[in-house]
């Protein structure tokens, strides 16, 4: 990040105040946070590239042998539920803990989770230490992306955000290469539990890189933003205590079971989003500009989820078809198998920082944030045709493990042109007094699309591989070129009271 000294004081067009920094403290904090984000997401994926598979290996060869219907719908709960979770760890930011210690909170409870992981074998270790990562990566990721915000904030050319946001992306996506590699070697030579205990140690790596960056953090991060009233805290308390009896009363009950996990998921996405629109677009604090700008967020945001229900579908549906049709023998050597999902972050970060050029050098000439997640939606439409063709030209042969490498990096190069500038956009467009909460209902796209990749894992072992697969690719490029058609209307409203 380059440019002119930052003012003392600098405004936005909607009349908000950015804190003055110098350049270097800028740069400074945003690769604080952005080596943290790095070592959390090295432990998150570097559990979920073997996740699946442990569920689906037989007991001989250290996995559980669930039925494979049942691992997609656990994988896909787990995964949504982990984004769900931050609907509260966003509340809790804005209205009772400020981020700062938010983040500290959650990187302690989450540690916890991958130690619980490594050395508690069978069901019930892994349900404990899933729980303790669910809580903990609920109070740590908004958060986090709030702090950043709070950086980016300080610079006075909002051309930046985008290019910081994709930076802060770019770190996210070289912890989900490094951990697979790391923890599905170890989980290939030695054992799963080996490579749940790398996913730990990466995780303590997160909670050090944090204290150590603690007190260069902007003042804002150190701040509730919109403190509850103290006459209101005991009614929160009942209304936790309240949920965590239903959850209890539902699984005692068999109301909640490992079959229908991922559609409760769901269900809680959708509801959680629609209470999140609606109070924002209601609330007598939100502007009409700011309202505006809320509506126009709603079809990215369902777009969005869709997309991510597609690209995580490599827990889901593309694990489950790895392990029924890929051949993994490379002469004597076993190719871990967690590796195939690594080519994803993997295209993903290599072309980041060749969009990321491309989007500063444009400026304002760069195609607008509806253009770019249409860009990504087309794409991973037309990975999943080229698994179409795929499959019908093999039938029920092996599938060449080259090619299924080479349908990974073009879904996972897709990434860059959605989740970064969702990010970006749920930071600049979000009410003043919901920002934290703005990061939230960002964040339950990827719920949205975590459980989504669950129903559909469940719908692949349903249907054969070639209805399967024409569902997606045309669900993928159909969205996309809807919102090609749609992006100047929703770029007016997206922009309302900002500048272009």
């Amino acid at each position: 990040m380059t440019g002119t000294p930052v003012p003392d004081t600098a405004l936005r067009k909607d009349g908000t105040c950015r804190e003055a920094a110098d350049e270097r403290s800028l740069r400074r904090g945003l690769w604080s946070m952005a080596f943290t984000e790095l070592w959390e997401r090295y432990s998150f994926y570097g559990l979920q590239g073997i996740l699946s598979f442990y569920l689906l290996y037989k007991v001989a060869d250290g996995g559980l042998a669930l039925d494979p219907a049942v691992a997609s719908g656990i994988v896909g709960a787990y995964g949504g539920a982990v984004y769900l979770s931050q609907i509260l760890g966003s509340w809790l930011g804005d209205r009772l803990v400020s981020p700062r210690n938010m983040v500290l909170y959650g990187a302690v409870v989450i540690t916890a989770g991958h130690v619980v992981l490594a050395f508690a074998p069978g069901v019930t270790g892994l349900a404990a230490g899933l729980v303790c990562i669910v809580l903990g990566t609920g109070a740590l990721k908004t958060n986090i992306t709030s702090i950043v915000g709070f950086v980016l904030d300080q610079h006075p050319d909002e051309r930046y955000r985008d290019a910081g946001f994709t930076y802060f992306y770019m770190a996210i996506n070289i912890g989900a290469v490094v951990g697979p590699l790391t923890t599905g070697l170890a989980q290939n030579e030695l054992g799963f539990h080996y490579g749940f205990g790398l996913a730990a140690i990466g995780m303590a790596g997160a909670l050090v890189q944090y204290l150590l960056s603690m007190k260069h953090l902007p003042a804002r991060a150190h701040t509730v933003n919109n403190p509850l009233p103290a006459g209101r805290r005991p009614l929160a308390a009942l209304v936790a205590v309240g949920f965590l009896a239903v959850v209890g009363g539902a699984v005692g009950a068999g109301l909640l079971r490992a079959e229908n996990l991922s559609t409760v998921v769901t269900v809680a996405a959708l509801v959680a989003a629609a209470v999140y629109f609606l109070t924002m677009t209601t609330s007598k604090a939100v502007s009409r500009d700011e309202r505006r700008r809320v509506l126009g967020y709603l079809p990215l945001f369902l777009a969005s989820g869709i997309y991510f229900g597609f690209l995580f579908q490599k827990f889901t549906a593309i694990s489950i078809l790895i392990t029924e049709r890929i051949d993994l023998h490379i002469g004597g050597w076993t190719f871990p198998v967690a590796w195939i999902t690594t080519v994803s972050p993997l295209a993903a970060v290599l072309i980041t920082p060749l969009i990321a050029r491309l989007w500063t050098r444009l400026g304002d000439r760069q195609p607008g944030p509806v253009t770019k997640v249409a860009i990504g939606l087309t794409q991973i439409g037309c990975a999943y045709l080229f698994l179409l063709v795929l499959s019908e030209a093999t039938g029920n042969a092996q599938i060449p493990l080259f090619l299924i490498l080479v349908f990974m990096a073009a879904a996972g190069s897709s990434e860059v042109f959605v989740g970064p500038i969702g990010l970006s956009l749920a930071t600049r467009i979000g009410p003043s007094t919901f920002r934290s909460q703005m990061v939230g209902l960002n964040f339950l796209t990827l719920a949205l699309g975590s459980s989504l990749a669950g129903l559909l894992g469940q719908l692949f072992t349903a249907i054969d591989n070639a209805s399967y697969f024409t569902i997606t690719a045309v669900c993928g490029i159909g969205i996309g070129l809807a919102l090609i058609a749609a992006r100047k209307p929703l770029g007016r409203l997206l922009n309302a009271g900002l500048e272009s």
